[in-house]
């Protein structure tokens, strides 16, 4: 369990020494060690690796170049990350699928409804959450953009809404509460994406019909890894367009069968792993899935919201926030501090490894 923080300047993480490589100062989180983490403030990017994942992957790697590479090592990580990511959700485990991308697994879905299905998502929408659904234009299904706190309010007068629980570019909430009672008792399917959540934030989301996610970023897993929980009663609706062998009910054993056997459960949409991202997956996944997430959230929370009140923002209840400074990008530079443009302003987010440290660096970069 992380231990109660501070009421003003919360530091979850403690300081080690040089890291053996001479890669720089570790920061150790709960027995993992993050050489990157000092002034690394582009969580909503991709995250770091720890140590042990990153020697982890080194083996691996040099398993596969000495052609000893055991494959069969890879099934292992898939479970784990896949029982990980239903832990964070709050779903079963067996209601998780496994994809390469938020937008493939979303197209799934997109594929599947009827023609003049109308579809709503919110202004400024990561594309990766809103195309799967425009690219069904010909078959007469509409994507309507709706201003923030109106998507929450009229959701329940559409037939899907699919919509990112933190926004990317700035941090923005998703009012869930707001949006469970628009469409409740109505026949509206909600698709909520956790990417820039899940990892930093305690998620009620179990309620939704999909809950869909990217593990590169506050997951900390290597790119190629997406994962999807699907309601029992919206997956008997689904075609497993990927079907392949990796989707069968014994994969090993049924390479060769046809017709196939998928999966009963979720399963069955599974794409093929990428071997070296489900195995750094199946390290940090867990790791993270064993935290006390109300305890991480508001650590990072507490961070963004100290550099947002030394900037002169209101607090919010997000660990990403976007700064509209002229020059913000050459001082953060100059300082070391890394972070990202998006929409035109500089964001930066804060995670588990991050500390008070780099909340003042950024402060006082700014100043």
């Amino acid at each position: 369990m992380i231990p109660p923080f501070g009421s003003s300047q919360p530091d979850l993480t403690g300081q080690k020494g040089l890291a053996a490589d001479g890669a720089g100062v570790a920061r150790e989180v709960f027995g993992e060690e993050f050489i990157g983490a000092p002034g690394f403030l582009n969580s909503a990017t991709y995250g770091l690796p720890s140590r042990r994942q990153r020697e982890s992957l080194q083996t691996s790697l040099m398993s596969w170049e000495k052609g000893e590479l055991d494959i069969l090592q890879f099934d292992t990580s898939v479970v784990n990350a896949r029982v990980a990511f239903a832990q964070l959700a709050g779903v079963p485990s067996e209601c998780v699928t496994m994809g390469g991308s938020v937008s493939s697994l979303l197209g799934l879905f997109a594929a599947a409804l009827p023609d003049g299905a109308r579809v709503a998502t919110v202004t400024g929408e990561f594309t990766s959450v809103s195309a799967p659904f425009a690219a069904q234009a010909r078959r007469g299904i509409t994507v309507t953009v709706l201003a923030p706190q109106e998507l929450e309010e009229r959701a329940g007068e559409f037939d899907v809404v699919a919509v990112s629980l933190i926004q990317s570019a700035d941090g923005r909430l998703l009012d869930t509460a707001r949006l469970q009672a628009s469409t409740r008792d109505k026949n509206t399917r909600v698709a909520i994406d956790v990417t820039q959540a899940m990892g930093w934030m305690k998620l009620n989301v179990a309620w939704a019909d999909l809950v869909v996610g990217a593990s590169y970023k506050w997951l900390l897993s290597p790119r190629g890894a997406a994962w999807m929980s699907i309601s029992p009663d919206l997956a008997a609706d689904l075609i497993p367009h990927f079907a392949s062998w990796y989707s069968s009910e014994t994969p090993w054993s049924n390479t060769y069968q046809f017709p196939p056997l998928l999966a009963e459960d979720a399963r069955r949409f599974d794409i093929s792993p990428s071997w070296f991202t489900l195995l750094g997956a199946g390290i940090a996944m867990p790791w993270l899935a064993s935290l006390d997430m109300a305890s991480v959230q508001k650590h990072c929370v507490q961070l963004a919201n100290h550099v947002r009140e030394a900037v002169g923002q209101p607090v919010a209840d997000s660990a990403i926030l976007a700064l509209d400074i002229p020059g913000a990008t050459a001082r953060l530079e100059a300082a070391g501090i890394r972070a990202a443009v998006r929409a035109g302003r500089i964001r930066v987010s804060f995670h588990i490894y991050n500390t008070t440290d780099d909340a003042e660096a950024l402060v006082d970069a700014l100043r």
